[in-house]
């Protein structure tokens, strides 16, 4: 089983790695997330091995806190905020006491006014003890850093908390020692001594490393929380209180108290509470926040909808089907959740650096200061490179690199209606460079419809009637396609209606025979007819028709092809994919639809339980191969590809197969998802190639490989902005991902140009006699459909077909006796 973790005490990512290992190292623990930004961690274990208490334990034992998520009162969502201001709270501190001491330890070197009681080395004690006395409440508010630092240093496992810790007590034992040798010198009237220890106090160093790690925290806290933004907007989209019917009253209650069959009511510009089915009246939802489509759906009986989405217009009543966790909202929560806890690939490197990160960095800042004391430096000098390498070093950098990356490219990614199950896969697919498509659904409509009427002798409406009459008595998708092809159009009686297997269906209309099937009907009924091989080169069924024994026309009828998937297959070709269509069509059909897009090569008479085996072909032929599918006979190839797509939210089986999840059935989020993870990968190696760059470049210098040549000698302070800076750039790097903007589909631009709602307030609206003015005179201007209703003091719900200014929606409603108040 599966089970997450709020952890406590990490700063970094040596914290994370040695988390991992704790808990990697127990029997029956199969795998192990951790997620530093997210503090949380995700065990995969054998519930019948090993048990959540035992975990706890583990990680209890490395130095770190860790309670079950959800069991536990502390609210995880406002666990960033409240991290943040804490760090605040702590800053103005240290702040407040490090301008005074920074005054009165340095001002003397840049020629301020100066208090006189410390300017000479008579009073030596009173200027050390002052600094001593503002440096302890910056310690005090700091004290975290070396509780946790030291805590972990003497379980084993050091992490960035232990750098800043030895380096700022470092500092600050040294300037205590300095004390005492300053009370020393004064008794033995000894003023170089004094001098000597007077000027090289290091109290400001303790304080200012303090200060500026604390400013750099609080930074990153922030950024950190800008990084989760999107999963909890998605939390705040469902809403908080639903209208069901009980007893035949409309009642009003917390959403998730109501139950699976139960109706729930929605009016016009409220948000839908729960997934469901309609059950009776109609509205256009605007769906945008789960698919990222914002053209307002038409959604009547029968339709499904879902939670989170909000009824722009009309009025209906829909079956709760999904509550609670179930709803498709949870759904995408709990997957863009799990896909910010998993890590990719690319971050294993840095995790294995990660973990011995700080015991070296440790080694090599006593190694340092030991090396200048051999050569003859002074304790003072030793001491100060030493502890300029410790707090240079940034393993938060490492540990930040991926995870942040990761989560806004997720959380991106289901704005626009892209799910991600893992880093992984999103990694893997910027490495895929061929993309196989299934036909039937995925590039087509996955339903036919007719695309051809040839009428013989007869009108093209007679032959859809006569066609359309002795249809619809058939089961036939075919036949359903005819018949909503003829909609509204007048059907005639049919009797001795009877199928013949293979050829189509026949019966009487006004006591004539009608045929109605293949070309071979025809020609097996005595009937003269041509048979159209043209329809059959251009991938389209041909449907005979014949009358009182002479042929009525030809109708064409075919799965469309969606009009996305043109331009998403062109986009693909552009990025340097290979695209490939799999069909179960004859090679004829297959040519002619490969004919009309531009996929490479179309695979022809391929059998649901053969497409799994096209994509083995593919891979050993060293292609790395993404597959996108809808249907249950996809699971297999999506399972198979190195990375599977299941579009249109698919089926369950297949979504369950697949590695990204695609709510729309639009091919150009196909191209979205290859786009997105190219820029999130690009993104990590750029925060990766920082926190290397950084690291292999400021250690040295800190520990003054530049002293040498060029007399360069680091400060600690300038050590300890550098580090603080370096974790607020990755940070800082991976929130650019929020400004991903992607190409798209001309033709989906069109649509989101056609349709625009504005909900107007209206005051002065007292009965249903006052709406129905207002909505007549709102429905008489070209272009506009309102829904007009007393919700909410008076509102009409305005969907525009063509721009109309607020001015003309504002005069319109004046002149029928009524108040704007608002227009939005």
């Amino acid at each position: 089983m599966k089970e997450k973790f709020d952890i406590t005490g990490m700063t970094c990512s040596a914290c994370s790695a040695h988390v991992e290992k704790s808990v990697g190292c127990l029997d029956g623990v199969k795998n192990v997330n951790v997620n530093l930004l997210r503090n949380s961690m995700q065990v995969d274990f054998d519930e019948n091995a090993i048990g959540t208490d035992e975990i706890i334990n583990a990680v209890v034992a490395g130095g770190y806190g860790a309670s079950v998520q959800g069991k536990t009162e502390e609210k995880k969502e406002n666990h960033t905020d409240g991290e943040a201001a804490g760090m605040k709270r702590r800053l103005i501190v240290s702040i407040a006491f490090l301008i005074p001491l920074m005054y009165i330890s340095m001002g003397h070197m840049w020629h301020l006014p100066f208090l006189s009681v410390f300017d000479s080395a008579a009073n030596a004690l009173a200027f050390a003890f002052t600094q001593l006395l503002l440096t302890l409440p910056i310690i005090y508010v700091n004290r975290k850093y070396f509780m946790n630092g030291f805590k972990t240093l003497f379980h084993g496992a050091p992490n960035m908390d232990s750098l800043i810790a030895i380096g700022s007590g470092a500092a600050f034992v040294y300037g205590i020692a300095a004390i005492y040798c300053i009370g020393y010198g004064l008794g033995h009237n000894d003023s170089e001594l004094v001098h000597s220890y007077m000027m090289n106090l290091y109290f400001e160093s303790a304080a200012m490393i303090l200060t500026l790690i604390t400013l750099g925290k609080f930074m990153e806290a922030r950024a950190k929380g800008k990084t989760s933004q999107a999963i909890e907007k998605l939390i705040d989209l469902s809403p908080k209180t639903a209208t069901v019917i009980r007893n035949g009253v409309e009642v009003v209650v917390n959403a998730d108290e109501v139950q699976v069959g139960e109706i729930v009511v929605v009016k016009a510009g409220q948000a839908i509470p729960l997934d469901g089915i309609i059950t009776e009246g109609s509205g256009a939802v605007d769906e945008s926040a789960i698919t990222g489509e914002s053209v307002p759906v038409e959604k009547n009986i029968g339709d499904n909808v879902i939670g989170a989405t909000i009824n722009q217009s009309g009025y209906f009543k829909f079956c709760a089907e999904k509550i609670g966790s179930d709803t498709t909202l949870s759904k995408i929560i709990q997957l863009v959740e799990e896909a910010a806890s998993s890590k990719a690939p690319i971050a294993k490197l840095a995790d294995k650096v990660s973990g011995i990160f700080v015991p070296v960095v440790i080694s090599i800042a006593v190694v340092t200061s030991l090396v200048w004391l051999l050569l003859g430096n002074g304790v003072s000098f030793a001491l100060s490179m030493g502890i300029s390498v410790l707090v240079i070093s940034c393993p938060c950098a490492l540990g930040l690199a991926t995870p942040t990356a990761i989560m806004v490219g997720t959380g991106k990614g289901a704005q626009y209606g892209i799910l991600t199950k893992s880093a992984e896969a999103l990694e893997t697919a910027h490495h895929t460079d061929t993309v196989v498509l299934d036909k039937t659904g995925t590039i087509t409509e996955g339903k036919p419809s007719v695309t051809d009427v040839s009428p013989e002798g007869i009108t093209a409406d007679e032959l859809l009637a006569t066609a359309a009459s002795i249809e619809y008595l058939s089961e036939h998708p075919l036949a359903k396609a005819i018949v909503e092809k003829a909609e509204g159009m007048d059907l005639q009686e049919v009797t001795d209606f009877k199928q013949t297997a293979g050829q189509g269906v026949s019966g009487k209309i006004d006591g004539k025979e009608v045929l109605a099937g293949n070309y071979k009907m025809m020609c097996e009924n005595g009937i003269e007819a041509t048979e159209n091989t043209q329809f059959a080169k251009e991938g389209k069924t041909a449907l005979y028709f014949a009358c009182g024994g002479k042929l009525i026309g030809v109708i064409a009828v075919a799965d469309t092809i969606k009009e996305t998937s043109r331009k998403a297959i062109e986009d693909m070709r552009e990025m340097g994919l290979d695209v490939i269509m799999l069909t179960g069509d004859n090679a004829v059909t297959a040519e002619a639809i490969k004919n009309k897009l531009s996929v490479t090569r179309a695979i022809a008479e391929v059998l649901p339980s053969d497409k799994e085996e096209e994509i083995r072909l593919l891979q050993e032929q060293g292609k790395r191969v993404m597959m996108v599918g809808d249907g249950i006979n996809d699971a297999p190839a999506l399972t198979r590809a190195d990375v599977g797509v299941a579009i249109g939210a698919g089926t369950d089986i297949a979504i369950e197969a697949a590695d990204i999840v695609l709510m729309k059935s639009d091919l150009q989020d196909v191209v979205t998802a290859v786009e997105l993870s190219r820029a999130v990968i690009k993104n990590i190696k750029e925060n990766l190639f920082w926190a290397f760059f950084y690291n292999v470049l400021g250690i040295p210098v800190a520990a003054g490989v530049l002293y040498g040549i060029a007399g360069l000698k680091l400060n600690p302070m300038i050590a300890a902005l550098a580090m603080s800076f370096s974790s607020v750039f990755v940070v800082s790097n991976a929130l650019r991902l929020r400004f991903f903007k992607t190409k798209r589909n001309s033709v989906n631009n069109k649509k989101e140009d056609i349709k625009m709602t504005k909900t107007i307030k209206i005051k002065g609206m007292m009965c249903g006699h006052c709406t129905g003015r207002v909505s007549d005179a709102l429905n008489a201007i070209d272009g506009v459909k309102a829904e007009v209703t007393l919700d909410n003091g008076g509102q009409a719900v305005v969907t525009l077909g063509k721009d109309v200014s607020d001015e003309t929606l504002t005069n319109t409603i004046t002149d029928a006796g009524y108040e704007v108040v608002s227009v939005n």
